[in-house]
């Protein structure tokens, strides 16, 4: 499981849903290609990293909680993939903001369940404050590496929100077709 706030969650959630990835690859036997397959196999939008149990959405929106938009993923591709993914549909150097959407809630933020997850976080930090291409509007990554916390769903109508409100508002977009390799 992966836990990841990259701003408004209603926008993480739209792009970690529609999201094919390459370790994903299966042969069609119907047509003799490769096509890409669905890995995200459950999510749910909602609040981590803060200190008051149980919050509502108004209450993390008050800023005073401590807790992240974020969305908990269950996934069956390699978690050093789903993060490369992670830093392409959000603006990692922006602190506390993504868009129009300011706030302590709005963090750009991984939370590690154990040591493999620290690590490989850190280095895919690591590799993107190396690489960091123009596109973002800061010049160092600021997402933060935390220790997972107690995870607290959101309500039923912000979960698989954009899809059931296509006209909703989403400040997220693709920064980068790929992660930068060189």
């Amino acid at each position: 499981t992966a836990t990841l706030g990259a701003g408004c969650y209603w926008g993480t959630e739209k792009f970690l849903r529609r999201h094919k990835f390459e370790t994903g690859k299966v042969v069609d036997v119907r047509v003799g290609r490769q096509r890409r397959t669905q890995v995200v196999v459950f999510m749910v939008v909602g609040f981590a990293g803060g200190t008051t149990e149980s919050p509502t959405y108004e209450d993390v929106c008050t800023g005073t909680t401590g807790h992240v938009e974020v969305a908990r993923v269950t996934f069956t591709c390699d978690y050093g993939e789903l993060l490369r993914f992670f830093f392409t549909f959000h603006d990692p150097t922006t602190r506390d903001r993504q868009g129009n959407d300011r706030g302590t809630q709005y963090a750009s933020v991984i939370f590690v369940e154990n040591d493999v997850q620290q690590r490989v976080a850190e280095e895919t930090v690591r590799d993107l404050r190396a690489k960091l291409p123009t596109t973002f509007q800061g010049t160092d990554v600021v997402t933060e590496v935390r220790d997972a916390t107690t995870f607290y769903p959101a309500h039923e109508a912000h979960q698989r929100y954009l899809e059931k409100n296509p006209g909703g508002y989403c400040n997220h977009r693709a920064y980068l077709s790929t992660f930068p390799t060189s």
